[in-house]
């Protein structure tokens, strides 16, 4: 449901925080608030080329996962300790972000190649586990020491 609402051309990404069965925050990819998406000027990564995963700081949205952290720090929630679940495996700066921000465990649908990201994960406390739809399950991949 989250993912609806994103507006980006390339890949359309939600996130959702939860903690104790409550739902923290949510978030989506997109630009921030009051400004135009890229749905209203278009993809400054696809005018340049860029490929997917590369220079994310040439983009006029926050990722889903980024996204969810503001919005809990904006209404003064906590996420520490919580849970977050996204579409994606988060890149490398939604993964900082998240290790920072006390997320305990990571729940993703589709893998994202980004090298580092794996690393920091596996240096983490945090549990990462991709969820297999199929099976109604998650599939434990990787969990920091």
């Amino acid at each position: 449901m989250v993912v609806s609402r994103s507006t980006c051309l390339r890949r359309q990404v939600g996130a959702v925080i939860v903690k104790d069965k409550k739902i923290l925050a949510t978030g989506y990819n997109g630009a921030p608030s009051g400004l135009a998406h890229c749905l209203e000027v278009g993809c400054l990564r696809d005018k340049l080329g860029i490929p997917s995963g590369e220079r994310h700081e040439l983009c006029r949205g926050l990722h889903a996962e980024q996204n969810a952290i503001i919005q809990a720090a904006y209404h003064g929630v906590s996420v520490n300790g919580a849970t977050l679940y996204c579409t994606n495996l988060p890149c490398i700066i939604c993964t900082k972000m998240l290790i920072n921000a006390g997320i305990q465990r990571v729940v993703y649908a589709e893998g994202y190649t980004d090298p580092l990201a794996l690393q920091m994960w596996e240096e983490s406390r945090v549990t990462v586990e991709q969820f297999k739809p199929q099976h109604g399950r998650t599939k434990k991949q990787r969990k920091g020491t």
